[in-house]
């Protein structure tokens, strides 16, 4: 296989690889919310999972808010080996009928705080919640939430999108129409996973199209040289 030919192969493979590890990164960078099975005036599993974007520092506290306009009767929080998990009630600005129950408190925040070392560099955990009853009517709910690292430093994840574009920190937000099923316990897909995973293939097919054209003129003269 002559030099020049390697090179180009391995050029192909590797850009393709890149653009498969790069895309599911950035997909996978924000703090997210999904649930298996969050219908409509039912109750759910909230999974929240978040991500240390950090080489050096490890997340030590994360804070979800919870909607004031759309409180939940019932708040239930995972308990963790290694976090402390605090649940904040507020009163709430105006009564709120939830299903058969008014409420005029609720809580509005839940708190985990690192015991041990947290989040590591570069790695993510889980964080779950049991909620109900979901309000009915509305098409998506948000948790923005505020995730401190070791250095002290606060991402506050609670930008909204305007005009189309992406948030830099968007909030959480679990769409109700249409639930969001984690694939498989400790992994969660969003919308952005999928298109990432699109695009990671499409990069990795375009490799293997030009590697394939790569080989076409030198098999062809092998057959020339043959006869």
């Amino acid at each position: 296989m002559p030099k020049r030919f390697a090179l180009r192969a391995g050029a192909i493979v590797a850009a393709s690889a890149l653009v498969v590890i790069g895309a599911a990164s950035s997909a996978s960078a924000h703090v997210t919310v999904s649930s298996p099975d969050a219908k409509p005036g039912g109750y759910a599993k909230l999974v929240f999972r978040v991500p240390t974007e950090s080489d050096n520092t490890s997340t030590t506290k994360l804070v979800v808010s919870l909607p004031k306009d759309h409180p939940f009767a019932h708040v239930g929080a995972q308990v963790k080996d290694g976090w402390k998990v605090e649940k904040k009630e507020e009163k709430l600005p105006a009564a709120v009928k939830v299903g058969d129950v008014t409420l005029t408190k609720a809580i509005t925040t839940v708190t985990w705080t690192a015991t041990a070392v947290g989040i590591p560099p570069n790695d993510f955990d889980e964080f779950s919640l049991s909620v109900g009853k979901l309000p009915e009517g509305v098409d998506a709910l948000s948790f923005p939430a505020d995730q401190t690292y070791s250095d002290g430093e606060v991402v506050k994840w609670a930008d909204v999108a305007k005009d189309g574009a992406e948030a830099e920190h968007p909030a959480p937000t679990l769409k109700l129409a249409a639930a969001i099923t984690p694939v498989a316990a400790t992994t969660s897909v969003d919308s952005s996973d999928t298109l990432a995973r699109w695009l990671g293939g499409g990069g990795l097919l375009v490799g293997l199209l030009g590697l394939a054209f790569g080989l076409r003129p030198r098999r062809a003269a092998a057959v020339v040289e043959k006869q």
